[in-house]
């Protein structure tokens, strides 16, 4: 199916920033940054051997099968009638209870299964739940093929029904899938055997780097605080992390090397099979963003390497008094930037304060993932890595995990999450079927929370020091954001392309990623040996290619939106939540219109990487 036409899927699927976390009874986590939440999910169920998760997935299962004998093959005869849109109606608002139900299964069994990647029982757990789903919901598959296949008349006339006009943002989304249908048995062959093809090589990623460990000081680390080392105070940590991580990477290569072939290849023979003419036009189709409006994106970043990245990293090695930094050393800590660990409660509080000088309302529900335990933040054995906002399903709410250590970073991660959650609360209204909102838009909302909360620190801090040390860690974090991304999105595209030919060994692969990671660092970033290896962690490469150019998308929309906000803020709060209310319902080129804000505009991505620029010139400008 393609990404609209079984919304019960689409939440199982990584555009959801892979999805997942155990929950336990255990006291919180204590590390230096004090006390940590685990985050409480029981809200979806007990636990895996609830008596209701039983119940639920009978309940899904009789559903599903009721479903298709009340309305397969009947759908043409009974929408072209006089009452054909109330009839409608109320097929979709089954279709919709029963995706609000699979929803939540999948979103407990994601979820628990993020915690901890490396229990059998929670593995089994979560590999049975997924299979369940998968079987029910090929009962569903004909409802899309079935819609789609009504005439345009037939559909915008029973449309007419105020009942169904509710789901027209639904319906009309859906209908952008139809040239890509296939025949229902084809279709249902490749629902079925998805938990066979793409779902196992992506659940065998994720045990393979959960499982990975680092020797490092004569300690062994999972990926996390592995990783976590590269920002590092002492240069020696920092270059003994790196070549640990390139070492254990290139013991695996073979591994990632045939996850990533065999990904690609099952990506090409269903493009192939669907009529997609470019290897991301999928994913284009499934963020409902124009692959003219995405090449603007990608060329204005390139161009724009040079007068970003390739400055910003001369400056840095500058401070470091060196010529050139080696890889390890891009994330490095500032010199002269404060050391310590920032404590819990202090990351909440600077991230609500910030929130609430903008709105209220946005703050209010930001502060219910901490007092009603929807946050996850200890670093765990065996648990994911990284950070993500979860959605769920809209009767229930969002959950947030993160892996959190005390750096700066980590709030900004924090303001990061809390912004895609705000944003899935607010959109919940619309119902399971509308809430969704494309990656473009979703990340639009994360990367706002991250700025209101760096203008806040900024305007806060009155040491000149403190101040280039919180701009140049913006400028870094907006770089990983941009550049980074866009990188990566050009290293997927050569990859794909390239795949079409026959596999790629771990060599070719590693040969890819160290020419756009060159290009896109500049050269005073010296990229040593090992870091050819680094392409085998990123998990969005896996669970949703492609993925990547959103966060460009949403770095530089927030650039101009948050010009709009300084330039205008009356009223511009209820604009911005309104926005994110929208969920689904509204193509993003219709939600910017408030604002006075054009993506199609070639102009329109230049004006927001002129944001990043300016800081630098602001940076060199402080010496």
């Amino acid at each position: 199916m393609t990404s609209r036409s079984s919304s019960a899927l689409r939440k199982q699927a990584a555009q959801r920033k892979s999805a997942a976390v155990k929950t336990t009874a255990k006291s919180a986590t204590r590390n230096k940054a004090g006390k940590l939440p685990e985050w409480n999910l029981a809200d979806l169920y007990s636990g895996i051997d609830a008596p209701e998760v039983g119940r639920d997935l009978q309940k899904m299962d009789a559903d599903c099968v009721a479903f298709e004998a009340d309305y397969m093959g009947k759908l043409a005869q009974h929408v072209a009638r006089e009452d054909g849109g109330v009839w409608l109606a109320e097929a979709v608002r089954r279709y919709e209870a029963i995706d609000d139900l699979a929803g939540r299964l999948g979103s407990y069994a994601g979820l628990i299964h993020a915690g901890d990647n490396v229990d059998p029982a929670i593995s089994k757990f979560y590999g049975d739940v997924s299979e369940r789903l998968t079987a029910a919901s090929t009962h569903l598959l004909f409802f899309a093929l079935e819609l789609n296949r009504i005439d345009d008349a037939v559909i915008e006339r029973a449309m007419q029904a105020p009942e169904l006009g509710h789901y027209r943002p639904w319906i009309e989304d859906l209908r952008k899938d139809k040239p890509y249908q296939l025949e229902d048995r084809v279709e249902q062959l490749f629902h079925e055997k998805s938990q066979s093809g793409y779902a196992a090589w992506n659940r065998l990623f994720d045990q393979t780097i959960s499982g990975l460990r680092f020797r490092i000081g004569g300690k062994e680390l999972a990926i996390e605080p592995a990783l976590n080392l590269l920002q590092d105070r002492a240069g020696e940590k920092r270059r003994a992390a790196a070549q640990a991580l390139a070492k254990t990477f290139k013991d695996n290569a073979r591994t990632f090397a045939l996850i990533t072939n065999t990904l690609a290849k099952d990506k090409e023979i269903s493009d192939r099979w669907r009529g997609f003419h470019d290897v991301a036009d999928s994913r284009h189709l499934s963020n409902r963003v124009e692959r003219e409006v995405v090449d603007a994106l990608v060329g204005s970043v390139r161009a724009a390497y040079p007068r970003l990245s390739h400055r910003y990293y001369a400056l840095k090695a500058g401070w470091f008094k060196k010529k050139k930094l080696a890889h390890w050393d891009r994330n490095a800590p500032l010199p002269f930037a404060a050391t310590g660990t920032i404590a819990w409660p202090d990351a909440r509080n600077m991230v609500l304060t910030a929130y609430r000088g903008f709105s209220a309302e946005m703050a209010d529900i930001a502060e219910r993932f901490f007092n009603d335990r929807w946050i996850d933040a200890p670093v765990r054995p065996g648990k994911a890595p990284g950070a993500f906002s979860h959605p769920t399903t809209p009767s229930a709410h969002p959950y947030v995990l993160m892996n959190y250590q005390g750096k700066p970073r980590d709030v900004m991660t924090l303001a990061h999450e809390l912004g895609h959650g705000v944003h899935q609360v607010l959109a919940a209204s619309n119902g399971a079927l509308m809430a969704p909102t494309p990656l473009t838009l979703a990340e639009t909302a994360s990367v706002f929370g991250e700025m209101l909360t760096f203008k806040r620190l900024l305007s806060q801090t009155k040491s000149a020091r403190q101040r280039q040390a919180l701009l140049a860690g913006k400028v870094e974090d907006m770089i990983n954001t941009v550049v980074r991304q866009v990188a990566f999105y050009s290293f997927e595209r050569a990859v794909h392309s390239e795949r079409k030919n026959g596999e790629l060994t771990a060599q070719r692969i590693g040969e890819i990623w160290r020419g756009v990671q060159s290009e896109s660092l500049g050269p005073a970033i010296d990229i040593r040996p090992g870091y050819e290896n680094f392409w085998m962690y990123i998990p969005h490469f896996i669970h949703s290619p492609f993925y990547v150019y959103a966060y460009a998308f949403g770095d530089c929309l927030v650039n101009s939106l948050y010009a709009v906000y300084e330039n205008a803020s009356e009223g511009f709060a209820e604009r911005y939540l309104a926005m994110l209310a929208a969920g689904g319902t509204r193509h993003y080129s219709e939600l910017l219109k408030p604002f006075g804000l054009d993506a199609r505009d070639p102009k329109f991505w230049d004006g927001g990487l002129s944001v990043i620029s300016g800081m630098i010139d602001e940076l060199e400008a402080m010496g």
